[in-house]
């Protein structure tokens, strides 16, 4: 195991690197902007690093700045966390030839799964189920009308390097093909460098299934359930919980199978998740494999007693994972957790500002996972997300029960939350029955 590890993030996540870094006897490098100098994850680091100004563009995307933090530290390794670096091949690669340890997949997975369009290939090579659509990226509005024409509509445009639900485009019939075909191009050069387009069928009311996967040197590969994703806001998850009200225990075998084949597909080491869409007929498809730790690890944390982020520093180091060889893959009780965010609850706007007060729940079942305190200014410049509140029961009834009471003593003051709309949820019918889809928060709203 390495003894010093450069965090490539902020907030919470860097919060949660520290304390599993804490426990296996790491030291802990932060770097942080100038307008976090007062973060929490700078404050419990044992060394700190600023790298630039306020924007993320000046210090948490400056990989020079990143790696220069690192270098001058002593950091024998890099945890980039999620979002920023964490998906960036280059970054990764970079890492690599400096000497030092990426904490995730090597480069070329995640150029493999970062590029849709080939992560598609490769995944109906290996059999693992992929929706009707293209083979490879798109040559012309002419290829995309004549396949949605022979597949059927509706159909959806994706951007090849997309995420996020940018450069994305659904198409009900041949015209609205034609106009979002330029459209899906323009957003995708414009949020990722990158024109390619690739089509795949549309499912109306499909579910959002993401499996949790560990794959370690030795070539031991392993899935650790599922995660119910599906309560989402343009493409954002709101509410995860694991396990899916939907999946029979056959079901979840078989879709586990196809997750741990799409990871020896990609050649992935390291923590991933590999995410289905699950239609009202119970069969299955591909969407993507995340080549990082997902916001929502937690949830599986709960249900399996693995804590993710020591196993992803194990591997890192070139340690087997301690996994047991028989996991029971079937979940012990229910999890679900609430992405806390710094806005509007109605409309959405971002609300940074001071902490005026701060009081977090507690009790049997609940964690926290946060970077906040009491006094604390939330910056205008990054993420909405404050914390992560996560509940625990013995089945799904109780696990509700929980997040009620967490939800309603949570109290956070001097900014907007989504606290309320979580609250709101809580109540519908539909989301109590489990009987939920993608565009369940379009017919909530309603």
């Amino acid at each position: 195991m390495f003894s010093k590890l450069l965090i490539a993030n902020r907030g919470e996540i860097a919060v949660r690197l520290i304390a599993a870094c804490r426990e296996l006897g790491i030291s802990t490098v932060a770097v942080h902007s100038t307008a976090d100098r007062d973060c929490l994850h700078v404050q419990l680091a044992d060394e700190s690093v600023c790298i630039g100004g306020n924007s993320s563009a000046e210090s948490y995307l400056n990989v020079s700045a990143v790696i220069a933090a690192a270098e001058i530290t002593g950091a024998e390794a890099v945890h980039p966390g999620y979002g920023f670096l964490a998906e960036n091949a280059h970054f990764a690669e970079i890492v690599r030839d400096c000497g030092m340890v990426f904490v995730g997949p090597s480069p070329e997975a995640i150029r493999l799964m970062g590029n849709k369009s080939r992560a598609r290939e490769t995944m109906a090579a290996s059999d693992v189920p992929i929706l009707p659509g293209s083979e490879g990226a798109l040559s012309s509005r002419e290829e995309a009308r004549e396949l949605a024409e022979s597949i059927g509509f509706p159909v959806i445009l994706k951007a090849s390097s997309g995420g996020g639900g940018r450069g994305m485009r659904l198409a009900w019939n041949a015209e609205e093909l034609d106009a979002a075909y330029d459209t899906a191009r323009n957003e995708a050069e414009n949020a990722f460098g990158d024109a390619t387009l690739y089509l795949e069928k549309y499912l109306e009311n499909p579910r959002h299934i993401e499996f949790q996967v560990l794959a370690d040197a030795s070539g031991r590969v392993v899935h650790l359930g599922e995660r119910e994703c599906s309560i989402q806001r343009r493409h954002q998850k709101l509410i995860e919980e694991s396990p899916s009200p939907a999946l029979t225990p056959e079901l979840r075998m078989e879709m586990g199978k196809a997750a741990v084949a799409a990871t020896r597909a990609a050649n992935y080491l390291n923590a991933g998740t590999v995410e289905f869409l699950l239609s009202e007929r119970g069969e299955f498809f591909f969407m993507e494999m995340n080549t990082r730790i997902q916001v929502e690890h937690p949830v599986t944390e709960l249900v399996t007693g693995i804590d993710l982020v020591k196993e992803q520093l194990r591997i890192a180091a070139g340690e087997k994972m301690t996994v047991p060889k028989r996991l029971q893959v079937r979940p012990r009780g229910h999890a679900f957790e609430f992405r806390i965010n710094a806005e509007d609850p109605e409309t959405f706007a971002p609300s940074p500002g001071t902490i005026t007060k701060l009081v977090l729940p507690g009790g049997p079942g609940v964690r926290v996972d946060t970077h906040l305190y009491g006094g604390y200014c939330v910056p205008p410049h990054y993420d909405s997300l404050l914390a992560k509140l996560l509940v625990f029961g013995r089945d799904r009834d109780e696990a509700i029960i929980r997040a009620r009471r967490a939800l309603g003593s949570m109290i956070v003051e001097g900014i907007k939350t989504s606290i309320p709309l979580h609250l709101k949820i809580l109540e519908d019918r539909r989301f109590q029955e489990g009987k939920i889809d993608t565009h369940f928060m379009e017919s909530f709203f309603d």
